[in-house]
């Protein structure tokens, strides 16, 4: 199966995120070249995929904020790590409003289902739902 451009845009951007909350946010650019080292030369999908974590830093405070209200009986800083940055991607698309809120929501599964554990895709197909639904998307 062929994985989209827009696919490996969203996985290389959760990469770099996980790879920024795990070692800090001091050096961006040395994160996103060691990724660049690792996942092969693929600059278009890579220039997009750092877009997106800028997006995503730059709104952090808002996107937790929504993050946690819609994740009844758990508390954001308690989600994992790899779920948590798949939330993050998922609201800062939603509040841009570029992608469909079903793409969005599509995506993100896809995302849990390729990095996070067996329920996670529930728990991500959840919150991001609640989120559409209370930023008026669906």
């Amino acid at each position: 199966m062929r994985v989209s451009d827009r696919s490996k845009r969203r996985a290389r951007a959760l990469q770099l995120l996980y790879t920024l909350e795990v070692v800090g946010k001091g050096d961006q650019h040395a994160a996103s070249s060691g990724l660049a080292r690792l996942t092969g030369p693929e600059p278009m999908v890579h220039d997009e995929a750092r877009a997106l974590v800028d997006g995503v830093l730059a709104h952090q405070d808002a996107i937790d904020r929504l993050a946690s209200g819609a994740a009844e009986h758990w508390r954001f800083e308690r989600i994992a790590s790899v779920e948590r940055n798949i939330l993050r991607i998922g609201i800062h698309e939603l509040m841009v409003g570029v992608v469909p809120p079903k793409v969005v929501l599509d995506e993100a599964i896809w995302l849990a289902h390729r990095f996070a554990g067996a329920k996670a895709p529930g728990f991500i197909n959840g919150v991001l739902d609640r989120v559409a639904r209370d930023l008026g998307c669906l």
